[in-house]
């Protein structure tokens, strides 16, 4: 990793110290989750004061690369790849990513259907449905809000559900086969905002999924405000055969 500064240089030294940084952790050299070196022994190293290191990474914070935690230290911030082209719960895809998954219960209950669930989940009027309403999170840190519906008859006891939706279902047949996403950027709202720990307005990915059972019939419509700073989503594309 490059350490040396250009201290005749027109840019400030914490801006040429902020973009050492992100270099290094664009090259992983530390890995996410992992703590960076004290900052005695970073300011050290570039050669810098303690204050031009703190406001390098004051800078990356801000960009949701590193998360600086009073009396511990600062550490990588996770970014989680998603693909697309797989249908995956959320605990599953944490825990093959050596993360720890963790859920904040929001809502858990049987409640009648809006009109936007009986026409995603082609109700009559008046049905019920399982809704499950949830802060998730990876090592500790709020990374979505989920908030899922499904049929009452698919999901009678929606509170036994604990960890993970598709772990509980696919132990009782209900695994879904298929799924279709709509996804698109939103500002956050202030609820939002306060569940994830942002700012009022910043920049969420919002998908809708509408998942299915291999007879056709619709399983789940969920609702997911991902952070825009934590997630990206991949899709492989194939050339034209």
């Amino acid at each position: 990793m490059q350490t040396k500064l250009d201290a005749r240089s027109a840019t400030p030294l914490y801006l040429q110290l902020e973009a050492l940084l992100r270099e290094a952790l664009a090259a992983q050299t530390w890995k996410a989750g992992e703590a960076l070196p004290p900052e005695r022994a970073l300011a050290e190293q570039f050669g810098v004061s303690r204050l031009t290191l703190r406001k390098a990474l004051e800078r990356l914070e801000a960009q949701g690369l590193v998360r600086r935690r009073q009396g511990s230290g600062t550490y990588v911030a996770p970014r989680l790849e998603q693909p697309l082209s797989l249908l995956t719960g959320f605990s599953e895809d944490m825990r093959a990513r050596g993360l720890e998954p963790g859920t904040r219960w929001l809502k858990r209950g049987l409640f009648t259907a809006t009109p936007e669930e009986v026409l995603a989940l082609s109700l009559s009027p008046g049905e019920k449905v399982a809704r499950l309403e949830r802060v998730r999170s990876a090592q500790g840190e709020p990374v979505a809000v989920e908030r899922a519906a499904l049929p009452a008859h698919r999901l009678p006891q929606p509170e036994q559900v604990q960890d993970s939706l598709y772990a509980y279902l696919e132990a009782r047949g209900l695994r879904p086969a298929r799924a279709l996403q709509r996804l698109r950027a939103v500002a956050a709202s202030r609820q939002e905002a306060e569940l994830l720990g942002l700012r009022s307005g910043e920049p969420l990915l919002y998908i809708e999924r509408l998942s299915y059972l291999a007879d056709g019939s619709v399983l789940e419509f969920t609702r997911s405000h991902y952070r825009g700073d934590r997630y990206d989503f991949v899709a492989e594309l194939l050339g034209k055969q």
